[in-house]
């Protein structure tokens, strides 16, 4: 196999996802020649073309750039969720180019550098973004690899040098046991992608795995409670990292740390949610532990702005509000339920969601339901189906029956703008992993109007 200094030129197919895009971005500031496919035009692959890299929207081998059809010189990087008829794809294996997933490449990345991995069912892509951007402004020579986009950057690659990589480590397909983390996170472990695992069981061992891929001199951190072994962090608790005395000014919190060694006063986030308290504590937690100085901790921290569909707020006025997430999950639904009514109390707030994927609208109708009743509205969209085809008998009706009240009513995308107005909610989040978000701007225009 040829080391990246032997390639000068890197095809990626399913050039458009969160994950292969950092990694082009990586590459290309390596100096790297990069191009890829995608299978339609988005605002991110939009943003790779202006970045300098071909993007092509078929599979045709007569689009691919020439430079890129050299064996000798060229790396094939692809997403397991291409079809398996894929064009380019049997063409480069075919004529035997180098192939490999994304996560072997992300893997290689990390076996050369001091990397600092966070994994979990959910937080993992805020905690990584919150970690990344303490350790950059903190002067840390840091290359950071975020499943999402990081305000602060516009991007979801930080680069400010090579000293430690900042990974996502992801569970899905079992991809984080690829890296070699020199210290690691689990933010969470709740049963997800049985579609992939089979039983929680099989996901609760992956996680074990994964933090058993730390060397002795290394460090594990775990949300407290978790069934595994390493520094525990938590909120008002006897965790080793606990966040104490927790105020709200303004939408933005304050509290302290509470270290192994010492209390830390006077933090700030400008991020709603208890779950971003532990995010930014898991985050802290890392950074202290390696060294990083805790003046420039709490400037950093104060100046984080978040990551694009985590509670992102659309519209923010005293008479309405619209917020769009990535909520796809029923504890991640519990989750910003909390973060909304703290944020917002006495308020009616709506709940607009995409189910995502056939298998855990199978899985978890029943939690789902629970998390969306707290809601005071529910409109609920057709299932995404993302890679999946769909199963008898299983639908957005599934959860909508379930749902503890009469508020609720099944929507099309064509009438969601109108029928969010009519409900009369002074607070409106919109929540979902599929192309949910590419209706917000839709429904922000008729609340403008």
């Amino acid at each position: 196999m040829r080391s990246f200094d032997q390639i000068e030129n890197i095809f990626f197919i399913g050039i458009g996802g969160i994950g292969m895009s950092a990694l082009a971005r990586y590459f290309q500031f390596q100096g790297k020649n990069v191009a890829g496919y995608d299978k339609t035009p988005a605002p991110l692959t939009q943003k790779l073309k202006a970045e300098g890299m071909e993007v092509v929207y078929t599979d045709s081998i007569a689009v691919i750039p020439a430079e890129f059809l050299d064996l000798e010189k060229t790396l094939i990087v692809y997403t397991p969720a291409i079809p398996a008829d894929h064009e380019q794809y049997l063409y480069f294996k075919k004529l035997n180019f180098q192939i490999l997933k994304r996560a072997a490449v992300l893997g290689m990345i990390t076996k050369n550098h001091f990397t600092m991995a966070v994994a979990g069912t959910h937080g993992k892509t805020t905690t990584t973004a919150i970690l990344g951007h303490l350790l950059k402004e903190s002067g840390v020579k840091v290359t950071a690899f975020l499943g999402g986009i990081c305000k602060n950057y516009e991007s979801n690659l930080i680069v400010a040098g090579d000293e430690v990589m900042v990974v996502e480590a992801d569970e899905f397909d079992r991809s984080f046991l690829n890296l070699s983390p020199n210290f690691a996170a689990v933010t969470s472990m709740d049963a997800d992608h049985l579609d992939i695992y089979g039983e929680n069981q099989q996901l609760q061992d992956s996680f074990k795995a994964f933090a058993d891929l730390v060397p002795s001199e290394g460090k594990v951190f775990v949300k407290n409670g978790l069934s595994l072994q390493g520094t525990s962090i938590g909120i008002e608790d006897d965790a080793d990292f606990s966040i104490q005395k927790i105020s709200i000014e303004n939408g933005s919190y304050f509290f302290s740390l509470k270290t192994p060694s010492e209390t830390i006063e006077n933090l700030q986030l400008n991020l709603p949610g208890r779950h971003n308290l532990m995010n930014a504590a898991t985050a802290l937690s890392m950074a202290i532990t390696y060294g990083t100085p805790i003046s420039e901790l709490r400037k950093a921290l104060a100046s984080f702005k978040g990551v694009d569909r985590r509670f992102n707020y659309i519209i923010k006025s005293d008479d309405f509000v619209l917020i769009d997430d990535y909520a796809h999950h029923p504890a991640e639904i519990h989750a910003v339920h909390q973060a909304v009514r703290e944020m917002h109390p006495g308020k009616k707030i709506a709940a607009v969601f995409q189910p995502h994927l056939f298998s855990r609208t199978r899985d978890f109708a029943d939690d789902f339901a629970e998390s969306l009743t707290a809601f005071d509205e529910v409109l609920l969209l057709d299932i995404y189906p993302a890679r999946e085809l769909p199963i008898t008998g299983i639908n957005s009706e599934l959860i909508l029956g379930k749902i503890g009240h009469h508020n609720k009513q099944l929507v099309t995308k064509e009438n969601l703008p109108l029928a969010a107005k009519k409900i009369g909610a002074e607070v409106l989040i919109i929540m979902g992993a599929g192309d949910i978000s590419e209706e917000v701007e839709k429904v922000k225009q008729i609340f403008q109007q």
